[in-house]
């Protein structure tokens, strides 16, 4: 069985805590895409969405970015 995402879970916290500029910064450095990709279906969900529009916007535009060919972030 998998483990469940813990980073999505952590930057979800953040933002029920009311720290969006928090998530926002966690998700500019996220460690993967699958992680994005984890909150992004987690924030699609029915109670979330359409709540943190910015974060949306942030989340799907580091997806593009980290996805992108050739585009990585040095190490």
């Amino acid at each position: 069985m998998a483990r469940a995402n813990e980073w999505a879970g952590k930057v979800l916290a953040l933002l029920k805590g009311g720290n969006p500029d928090a998530a926002i910064a966690q998700i500019k450095v996220a460690p993967s895409v699958k992680d994005i990709k984890a909150l992004q279906a987690v924030l699609a969900t029915a109670p979330f969405q359409g709540r943190w529009r910015d974060v949306a916007t942030v989340v799907a535009d580091n997806i593009d970015a980290l996805s992108a060919p050739r585009r990585h972030r040095p190490p």
